[in-house]
This record gives structure tokens, C-alpha cells and sequence, in this order.
């Protein structure tokens, strides 16, 4: 076949099995577009800002497990991608960017929108690209998504020059494997580690699980079950490891961490075993190195080597891909109880519970953390949800326990607001049957709801819930505790948001009572398209328990218990 590079292109996304691909045209990606007219088999999302796009390939492929897609042209196009290559880059999500370049000739020389976007991207990308040759474009495209996908997953860029996309040559597609002699993922562990690792594990009698990304990304879901159920070890989820394991199984702590539940962080640090799997010890988890889990024998096992060792020294650490390392563990674990360590963990429990906002709430107006688990029962716990980040962004992970795998869709690494709309929206295009939520603050969302437009031109079936307290409610939250509540730059004056979703031509409500929240739910999924339904809720509530920065993990403030608050 005579093609040209634009056609390659979509000729190369068509057999990688792309469905669908998130974009803005401009000049020096044009050829492209114009030969997507050729190719209906890949639909393309026309989106109102390029980091929407990047944002929505980065939803569709943690939905999916897919490589996600987003397409711009040069110079602006491509550098409003940068925020969501960063957001996946630190997530492990594996995403794959086409940018336009200015024509060969013109590089270099400051043309119209230039940019040297490999040099931008180079540090937010797990590789990337400037094609300058036609000859070589169909490989770098399957290459690029063979690095996205493998090892640790990651975004790859590539960026063409206008007259690459227009140039013509015989078309043959590389058949074949990728093999990159200098990319070489690491598979299973050696046999030593193998055994030292077993023989922690048999021999702790305090042992705790740390469950990250990693376990969704390897499909090891089943593997950490088995492990779990065997010999009896408590699970502690990071907030990127939520959905490894059901959050009403008896042996699941919850979230770990600054935002995590008090008797997740006790366990930690009173364990004599931390097995870290697929996670990586992010400042989030741990708070103070130095006192972090001080007694505990470590295990880390992670697909990325340079993480090992990085943060949190460790007894056995084992590089390899999660589920073929566990697969290699299992059999040499005994089948154990643990019931004086369970017991003391309920203990902290049954505390943590005595302090529980939802149970000792008796003020006026309604709380964010109402809502939430509201929504969690009358979506009976099944919706995927998609949170930007902030106050909203922890009180889902307490208060929405998660039964499945890739059902919470958040920005942990980078912390992006503005990640929510546009990676429900992709989400909802890579999982169409399942039932999707993009649980948003008033700030974060205000940030990308140009978005609105796409789920509306798109009627994505998207509902989207605005937990409204008038402030960026975490920012507010550190200026109460640490700022003597000099609140400067965080009340916010917000537009009519259901005034708002109605110019968009999108059904709204707003909920100012718990005891709307019931029917409002029930409104947004009845309708087939985009719904808006805005939560009012208390200004200045409180996300508890909170480890303050550099604190020890264990050293949280927490809510108070009612006796307390009455002394």
C-alpha cells in the first residue's frame, strides 16, 4: 500500500487496537485528521482543551487496562498535554501522545508554534520520539506502545513533522516482536529471595500487606487473595491500591497514610513485617522515614528496580512483575491465624469508629462525607468513580468501599485537579456498560469544565457530582490547622453550576439536604447523557484523621471522640 504518514499512522493505531482517541486539530497535525476520515473504525473525541485530552486517554486506560490514546498539534497543542503526561507518568498508566511538529526544514529555526516538545516532555514521559524519517514511523509507533504497556506502564510520546505526515512510501507493517536490547522488564525473582521471603512471612507474627497500583496493573488481584486468605495477613490499601482486594472483606484495613484510617497507620507501625506490593513508599504513606515501621522486617516486591531501596530500606527486595513473583511465593506459605494481631487491630478499630463523622455528626447543613457514602449506597457500591483531588478526593477514599478492581480513577501521584470530568469521560468511552461518577470539587472542577461541552457533544453518560463548599476545601484545611485560619486565596466565588450544565444543555439538580441526596441519585441515573448534580455542603468541614507533613505516621491529628469534645 501507497500511504502517506498520516495514513500510517492511523493505519498503526488501527492494529495496536485502538477504538477511540482524544484530540484538538491544528495546523501541524492536520494531515492526520484528514486522513482519519479514511479509518471510522477509530472515533475520535473531539475535546475543548488538550489536557482534557490527555486526562481523558489517561482514564480510558486505567478503566481498561488499555493503551490510552490523545492527539495535538505542535507548539500550545503539545505542551497542554504536559500536565496529563505528568499525572499518568507518576500514576503508571500507559498512555500514548501524537504530536504534530513544524516541517522538517523549519525545526529549530523558532517557526510558528514550535516547540522542542521532546525536550518538554522528556522528563514527565517514559520515552519519546521526533520522527524524521517516513521509513522509520510505523516502527516507532509500535514500539512506542510496546514501552507503554510493559514493565511499568508509563506515557510514551511521539512527534511528527507536518511534511512526515504528508510524505508517501510503500507501507509494511513491522511484524513481529519489539526488541529493545537496552528494555529489558524484569519477570521472576531469583530462587534466594524467593526463600527469604517465605520464610518472613512464615515467621511474623505481626505481618501487614501494603497493596499498591501495582497489584491492578500485574493482575494479581487473585494472587493477593490467596496470599491474604492463607496465612491470615491484614491488607492496608494505598490510595492508587484500592479495589486489589474488596473493602468488606474482614482482613481489609483500608487506606493507609496521611488521610488513611488511624488503625491502618497503628498497624504499620506496630508490625514486624511490611510485605509492599506493587507500591512505593511515596512520602503520602509513609510521613517520617526516619520512625517509619521501625521493628518491622520489610519486603518489597515492584516491577521498577530503581524503587527499591529508594525511600524505605528493605530486607528482600525482589524487582519482577507482581503476579509471577507471588506465583512463585505461594507455595511455600503456611496457613496461619494471626488472632492476637487481628485483635488488637479491631481494638483500634472500634476506636476509630467512636470518632466516625458520619456517626457523631449533629451539626447543621449537610457533609461532604454524607454524600459520598450516600452515593456509595445508592449505587450500591458498584460505579466506577472518578474523583479529582482534594478533601473530596480522601473522603471517597474513606467513606466509597471499593469490591472491584479499577473502580476509583484518581490522580494520586501528582495530585491534578481538574483530573476528574475529563477521565470520567474517558473512562465511560473505554468501560460504556458500566455505570460512571466523577466526584469533583467546585475549585477542580472549575479548572477543566470546558469538558462539559465535550459530554454533551459526546453524550457521554457521565454523572457528575460537585461537592460545593465555597473554598478549595484542603488548601482551606491547612490554613485552618497550620495558618491560624488565615484563609487567604481559597474562598471561592463560584458560578450557578446547574445554570451552568443548562447552557451546556445538560440535566442538573442541587442538593442542599441529606435527604435529597436519594432521589437526586436516582434522577441522574435514569437519564442516557450527561447529568450535573451539585452537593452543597458544610464550608468548613474537616477530612480526619491527618498526618501532618513529616510527621510520624502514627502521630495523627484526629477527630475527637464525643466525650472528648464535651470535656
Amino acid at each position: 500500500m501507497l500511504l502517506s504518514g498520516a495514513e500510517i499512522i492511523m493505519e498503526c493505531l488501527l492494529r495496536e487496537g485502538v477504538d477511540v482517541m482524544f484530540g484538538y486539530p491544528g495546523g501541524a497535525i492536520l494531515p492526520t485528521y484528514d486522513a482519519m476520515t479514511k479509518y471510522p473504525q477509530i472515533h475520535h473525541v473531539l475535546v475543548r482543551h488538550e489536557q482534557g485530552a490527555s486526562h481523558m486517554a489517561d482514564g480510558y486506560a486505567r478503566a481498561t487496562g488499555k493503551v490510552g490514546v490523545c492527539i495535538a498539534t505542535s507548539g500550545p497543542g503539545a505542551t497542554n498535554l504536559v500536565t496529563g503526561l505528568a499525572t499518568a507518568m507518576m500514576d503508571s498508566v500507559p498512555v500514548v501522545a501524537i504530536t504534530g511538529q513544524v516541517g522538517r526544514a523549519a525545526i529549530g529555526t523558532d517557526a510558528f508554534q514550535e516547540t522542542d516538545v521532546t525536550g518538554v516532555t522528556l522528563p514527565v514521559t517514559k520515552h519519546n520520539y521526533l520522527v524524521t524519517d517516513i521509513h522509520e514511523l510505523a516502527y516507532v509507533i509500535k514500539e512506542a506502545f510496546h514501552i507503554a504497556r510493559t514493565g511499568r506502564p508509563g506515557p510514551v510520546l511521539i512527534d511528527i513533522p507536518k511534511d512526515v505526515q504528508n510524505e508517501k512510501i510503500e507501507f509494511v507493517y513491522p511484524e513481529g516482536e519489539i526488541r529493545l536490547p537496552g528494555y529489558q522488564p524484569p519477570n521472576a525473582a531469583n530462587d534466594d529471595d524467593v526463600r527469604r521471603a517465605i520464610q518472613l512471612i512464615n515467621q511474623a507474627e505481626r505481618p501487614i500487606i501494603l497493596a499498591g497500583h501495582g497489584i491492578l496493573m500485574s493482575g494479581a488481584v487473585g494472587e493477593l487473595r490467596e496470599l491474604v486468605e492463607r496465612a491470615q495477613i491484614p491488607v492496608a490499601l494505598t490510595l492508587l491500591g484500592k479495589g486489589a482486594m474488596p473493602e468488606d472483606h474482614p482482613l481489609v484495613l483500608g487506606m493507609m497514610g496521611m488521610h488513611g484510617h488511624a488503625a491502618t497507620n497503628y498497624a504499620i507501625q506496630e508490625s514486624d513485617l511490611l510485605i509492599a506490593l506493587g507500591m512505593r513508599f511515596d512520602d503520602r504513606v509513609t510521613g517520617n522515614l526516619k520512625t517509619y515501621a521501625v521493628n518491622a522486617k520489610k519486603i518489597h516486591i515492584d516491577i521498577d528496580p530503581s524503587e527499591l531501596n529508594k525511600n524505605v530500606k528493605v530486607d528482600v527486595g525482589i524487582a519482577g512483575d507482581l503476579r509471577t513473583v507471588l506465583t512463585q511465593i505461594l507455595p511455600g506459605v503456611e496457613a496461619q491465624q494471626h488472632q492476637t494481631w487481628l485483635n488488637r487491630i479491631r481494638d483500634w478499630q472500634e476506636d476509630a469508629n467512636e470518632r466516625d463523622i458520619l456517626h457523631t455528626y449533629d451539626g447543621t447543613g449537610m457533609i461532604a462525607a454524607q454524600v459520598i457514602n450516600d452515593l456509595w449506597k445508592y449505587t450500591d457500591g458498584e460505579a466506577i468513580t472518578v474523583t479529582d483531588v482534594g478533601q473530596h478526593q480522601m473522603l471517597e477514599a474513606q467513606y466509597y468501599p471499593h469490591r472491584r478492581p479499577a473502580t476509583l480513577l484518581t490522580s494520586g501521584g501528582l495530585g491534578t485537579m481538574g483530573f476528574g470530568l475529563p477521565a470520567a469521560i474517558g473512562a465511560k468511552f473505554g468501560r460504556p456498560d458500566e455505570e460512571v461518577w466523577a466526584i469533583v470539587g467546585d475549585g477542580g472542577f472549575q479548572m477543566t469544565l470546558c469538558e462539559l461541552a465535550t459530554a454533551a457533544q459526546e453524550n457521554v453518560n457521565v454523572n457528575i457530582a460537585i461537592i460545593n463548599n465555597g473554598f478549595l476545601g484542603m488548601v482551606r484545611q491547612w490554613q485552618e490547622i497550620f495558618y491560624e485560619q488565615r484563609y487567604q486565596s481559597t474562598p471561592m466565588f463560584n458560578p450557578d453550576f446547574c445554570k451552568l450544565a443548562e447552557a451546556y444543555g445538560i440535566p442538573s439538580k442541587r442538593v442542599t439536604e441529606r435527604a435529597q441526596i436519594q432521589e437526586a441519585v436516582e434522577f441522574a441515573r435514569r437519564i442516557d447523557g450527561p447529568v450535573l448534580i451539585e452537593f452543597v455542603v458544610v464550608k468548613e468541614d474537616m477530612v480526619f484523621p491527618m498526618v501532618p507533613a513529616g510527621a510520624d505516621l502514627d502521630k495523627m491529628i484526629r477527630r475527637p471522640k464525643p466525650t472528648e469534645r464535651k470535656k
